[in-house]
């Protein structure tokens, strides 16, 4: 269909395949109302009169509180977006709404909050100031938020309320550094197994993050139901993609001892299956009761391919267990392994050298 903008505001006409014309009320934070007859005609009049006062269907909810054409109003539109809706995972719709929550209520000026602005006064130096700058100390938060924004305003562009995505023009922050959340060491997990022993739940969960290489979200579903022939299969909540893992031996032994008739393996003290971020907080609290500080549940995936390249695995068998996408991050793990060997071989020759 192919549609263009009428005098009237909020009113788009559209030429169906059959090559009739029909016309649509469309003001954000509202239903798309269809308009009957010619415009001009009284028909035509009253119904665009009816949904200009709100009378043709209740806003959508919030929507009825913010300003038309307002960045909050936007909001609105966006999450009721088949975009949002159905192309975000339920994980991601949660942390997309919290960053552009937290936008909302910035403060452009004293007094006046970034959900009260009109969405068509919106320009790169207005982002680059409110974001880049005003989060100049969390660059990783600044780079999701302008993220975020970009499909934002992509929306907006597809509601006709700007022609041009100003968050696309900003220049995203490099994070501080490229290793990000730390990977346990060898000593931190020998700390950590010395503190819980083997049956105890805690000691399950280093197991199944460490020797399986996935993410806290894959680990905190893993039950009995994923286990067949030798293997934990796992369809990861953030790529989608299949796995399938055989059982390292110590990971064994961990499961043997689970009670039978539990089917998932990771239970709060309630017999309940854990959410993501409960068993994040829950793991973070186990390692720091161990005397492993500033180690979260995601530093043993990271252990994990280090160990698998320091162990001589190629960076395709690596993806072939972390379920990465791209070489890019298997790379990096076997980069590093790769350089200390080499440093190894290349200070005993500088010794033998030295020594004659």
């Amino acid at each position: 269909m192919r549609g263009t903008k009428l005098t009237l505001a909020y009113i788009n006409r559209y030429t169906d395949r059959h090559g009739n014309t029909r016309h649509y009320f469309r003001r954000p934070g509202h239903k798309q109302v269809a308009l009957p007859g010619k415009p001009g005609s009284k028909e035509f009049m009253a119904a665009y009169q009816a949904a200009l006062s709100g009378s043709e269907g209740k806003p959508r909810i919030g929507a009825s509180k913010e300003k038309p054409g307002s960045f909050g109003a936007l909001l609105s539109v966006y999450y009721d977006s088949a975009k949002f809706r159905n192309e975000l995972k339920p994980q991601s719709q949660k942390a997309y709404r919290i960053l552009l929550e937290q936008f909302r209520e910035l403060e452009v000026t004293p007094g006046v909050k970034a959900g009260d602005c009109l969405v068509k006064d919106f320009r790169p130096a207005h982002l680059n100031k409110l974001v880049i700058d005003g989060l100049a100390d969390r660059p990783g938060q600044a780079k999701n938020m302008i993220k975020c924004l970009r499909g934002v305003f992509k929306c907006a562009i597809r509601n006709e309320m700007i022609d041009s995505n100003p968050a696309r023009e900003v220049e995203t922050p490099k994070a501080k550094s490229k290793d990000g959340i730390p990977a346990w060491s060898d000593a931190d997990i020998e700390a950590f197994c010395k503190h819980w022993p083997s049956g105890t739940k805690q000691r399950l969960a280093l197991a199944l993050l460490l020797y399986t290489g996935q993410r806290r979200s894959d680990v905190a579903r893993m039950g009995r139901q994923h286990v067949r022939e030798g293997r934990i299969h796992v369809r990861q909540m953030k790529t989608d993609a299949r796995l399938a893992i055989r059982i390292h031996s110590e990971l064994q032994k961990e499961l043997d001892l689970v009670p039978p008739g539990q089917m998932t393996f990771m239970l709060t003290e309630w017999g309940k299956p854990f959410s993501l971020a409960g068993f994040s907080i829950w793991f973070k609290k186990q390692a720091e009761d161990a005397g492993v500080q500033d180690r979260s549940a995601h530093g043993l995936r990271k252990a994990a391919g280090r160990m698998l390249a320091e162990a001589g695995c190629t960076a395709k068998q690596i993806m072939a267990i972390l379920g990465h996408q791209s070489m890019t991050e298997a790379e990096r793990y076997t980069r590093t392994a790769d350089q200390e060997k080499l440093g190894d071989g290349a200070m005993e020759l500088f010794e033998a050298k030295t020594r004659t």
